[in-house]
């Protein structure tokens, strides 16, 4: 499975290449799989392993595992409790920019979607982030359209700086970027890099994204690698469920973790659990995935990688993110502003999506407490 197999388009002229076999064996590892094939057997083999393989961790993905979703949730959870104790870190995101170059047709940022464009200016930034420090956060995730123009490595490594004087971890969600530059990124004070495949499909992958970098499969695809090899301590992976086959993505990137957790035992990884969602002007329709499969995959992630962080946004209801925090998640979002800026004035530009959890950090900070949960608003220490 090579890159001419992959990508729908080829690389632009700022893409490095880097010699890797991940993708290969990964996207190898899934068209192997017949989840249908599957059964009941099989899963209870996979429940009864100490620890899973491939073969296990596609077991607790596929249709005949939905009937041991009790016995899942379960063994999540003392997987959980073994390696998270009864933490549950809180963050926020901070948009920083809405402009995009890309043309993901179930994207409120795509570049044609007529909505009102912005990026914060250095005095902004410097408001929004030491709002947000008020609340008593001091992690926060910076993001940005995927526009190398408007939103170049210059403004986002100075948008990391500002945040190392408020914050003691720091992640970044842009577009894709070289070696180089995740390194000067590390540098800067970024602790970790989230990058979401969206599908693992390559043709589905090529439909939805019809023009702009984002169309390079193969060059997103090994961006958690080109961060680690550039120093950065944390990679987070994500596929957004509902735009291709749900079960085969999260075997996909489930396997994409695995594997790059095996050539670089030293990093932190985690996975992000988004579903689709509504944006302004969108027409995209897509059949949105149960809360019930949306479970099923969380109780997978955390038995077959303990040890990984797993992150539940604000695209979920207030009661299902207070419900699997209880069993597989450990991070969650609080005081949330999809929109540019938002935190310390009225919103700049429009959002990527609609949440469905507003709630601020005092909220989240109770309702994790009444679940007999400890909210941990930091777990680093810089040096």
């Amino acid at each position: 499975m090579t890159k001419k197999f992959t990508d729908a388009e080829e690389y632009f002229n700022h893409m490095e290449t880097i010699r890797s076999d991940i993708m290969e064996n990964t996207l190898s590892t899934v068209s192997e799989v017949d989840l249908s094939t599957i059964t009941q057997r099989d899963v209870r083999n996979a429940l009864n392993s100490e620890r899973l393989d491939i073969n296990g961790f596609a077991s607790l993905i596929s249709p005949a595992a939905e009937s041991f979703l009790e016995e899942m949730a379960q063994r999540a959870r003392q997987e959980k409790e073994r390696y998270f104790g009864n933490s549950v870190n809180i963050f926020t995101p901070l948009y920083t920019s809405n402009h995009c170059d890309n043309g993901c047709i179930y994207c409120g940022f795509n570049k044609n979607n007529k909505i009102h464009r912005a990026r914060l200016s250095p005095k902004d930034i410097e408001a929004e982030m030491s709002n947000i420090a008020g609340s008593g956060l001091t992690e926060i995730l910076i993001l940005t359209g995927e526009s190398r123009k408007m939103s170049d490595t210059k403004f986002i490594n100075e948008c990391v700086r500002t945040a190392t004087k408020y914050f003691r971890n720091v992640g970044v969600e842009v577009y894709p970027m070289n070696v180089q530059e995740y390194k000067e990124l590390h540098e800067s004070g970024a602790d970790y890099v989230t990058v979401f495949q969206e599908t693992y499909d390559p043709v589905r992958y090529a439909e939805l994204h019809p023009f702009g970098p984002k169309r390079v499969y193969s060059y997103r695809f090994n961006s958690q690698e080109r961060a680690l090899i550039g120093g950065m301590r944390g990679v987070a992976f994500g596929a957004l469920l509902g735009l291709g086959d749900h079960r085969k993505d999260a075997l996909a990137c489930g396997t994409h973790a695995y594997l790059l957790q095996r050539k670089y035992p030293h990093a932190e990884i985690s996975f992000s659990l988004p579903r689709l969602r509504p944006f302004i002007n969108g027409n995209y329709s897509a059949e949105l995935i149960s809360e019930r499969h949306l479970l099923q995959i969380a109780l997978a992630y955390r038995i077959f990688m303990p040890f990984s962080g797993q992150t539940i946004s604000s695209r979920e209801s207030p009661r299902f993110r207070d419900n699997i925090v209880g069993l597989s998640a450990t991070k969650i979002s609080a005081g949330v502003s999809v929109g540019i800026g938002g935190h310390a004035e009225e919103k700049k530009g429009d959002e990527q999506f609609n949440i469905s959890d507003p709630r601020n950090v005092e909220d989240i900070r109770k309702a994790l407490t009444e679940r007999g949960l400890q909210p941990v608003f930091n777990d680093y220490v810089r040096v």
